[in-house]
């Protein structure tokens, strides 16, 4: 028997869960120390005014699609689910191997997941929750059956690395989740998205489309490289996934005080202190391994949601609220009973 529908989804059919979740991290550690060698920065810096100690850069044969495999053939593992048995693939990223084909098709290929349909989104930092609520939706439709969900990033590839005030902040990854219908389980209670285009400015990359193509002078004035209004961004962050959060608790029809976790988006630790302080959430119940792995963008709440799940944070029954923020601008959250 299924669960009653959610009271913002009147239209919902079957319920959507979480039945498998996985995660991969280059190998290679890029401390504070290293980028002091590069640019003028200190440890003290960069931890004072940020959280992050270290981050993880993906070598120069290892790309987005190598990390967003070896993140599918975990969570698949976890869940229990053959590659053959995978209807949707659905991969989150702004860096892809190639602008086409996607690079949600380059791992149905390496899977061997032959009856898979597969595609890209965009959606920056906030990348796997809108993509978990694209998968969410085809579950409760009842078309199909397994959802394979991914949150990849090479943000290294992107970087400029003579920028102080951009490149201490990102490191590479990639995070998944497998979504399936679960008799008797809620799953993903309600998830709730939003996006404000008109400051889109804060946080892009000029270059690489179709308005500035890669040209000599592109490449000189350096337009393929990420770019970030610190300021305006750390304040659009705060508040919006504390009203996003704050959104989510209303619509099912609970309390901060009911939520086991709070996995935030770890892009900076002010921020995650900022929105826990609003939200009244202790530091106890919010997941943070920023300092480990720096901002991963699409991956960074899909690869904080399998470490809570490896180590014990999150156990059945618990109750996990997951908010992220990003380019675009674009915030995000998901209220999900593990």
């Amino acid at each position: 028997m299924n669960p009653a529908p959610s009271p913002e989804s009147p239209f919902r059919g079957k319920s959507c869960s979480i039945a498998g979740v996985g995660s991969f991290v280059p190998a290679r550690v890029m401390t504070n120390a290293e980028l002091a060698s590069l640019v003028e920065t200190s440890d003290e810096w960069i931890t004072s005014r940020t959280g992050i100690k270290e981050r993880r850069i993906a070598g120069a044969d290892e790309f987005t699609s190598d990390m967003a495999f070896h993140a599918a053939e975990r969570a698949l593992a976890s869940a229990g689910v053959t590659p053959d048995q995978v209807d949707l693939i659905i991969v989150a990223t702004i860096t892809p191997d190639m602008l086409f084909p996607s690079t949600a098709c380059l791992v149905q290929h390496r899977l061997g997941a032959k009856k898979a349909m597969a595609f890209d989104i965009e959606a920056a930092c906030s990348g796997f929750v809108y993509a978990l609520e694209i998968g969410r939706r085809f579950i409760e439709s009842g078309s199909v059956t397994n959802v394979l969900v991914i949150g990849a990033e090479k943000i290294s590839s992107i970087i400029d690395w003579t920028d102080r005030a951009t490149c201490v902040l990102f490191g590479d990854g990639a995070g998944a989740a497998v979504l399936q219908h679960r008799p008797g389980r809620r799953g993903i209670i309600t998830t709730c998205l939003a996006s404000d285009g008109t400051k889109g400015e804060f946080l892009c990359m000029p270059g690489g489309g179709s308005r500035i193509p890669a040209t000599a002078e592109s490449v000189t004035t350096r337009q393929h490289f990420l770019r970030m209004n610190g300021k305006d961004t750390f304040k659009s962050a705060v508040n919006a996934m504390v009203a996003v959060g704050f959104e989510a608790l209303e619509k099912a029809g609970l309390t901060i005080d009911d939520i086991t976790l709070v996995i935030p988006h770890q892009a900076n630790l002010r921020i995650i202190s900022a929105v826990g302080e609003r939200l009244g959430v202790t530091a106890e119940k919010t997941f943070v391994n920023l300092d480990r792995y720096g901002n991963t963008s699409a991956a960074s709440v899909a690869i904080a949601l399998d470490e809570a799940v490896t180590t014990g944070r999150l156990v059945r029954g618990d109750l996990v609220l997951l908010l992220v923020f990003g380019a675009g601008l674009t915030w995000g959250s998901a209220l999900i009973e593990w």
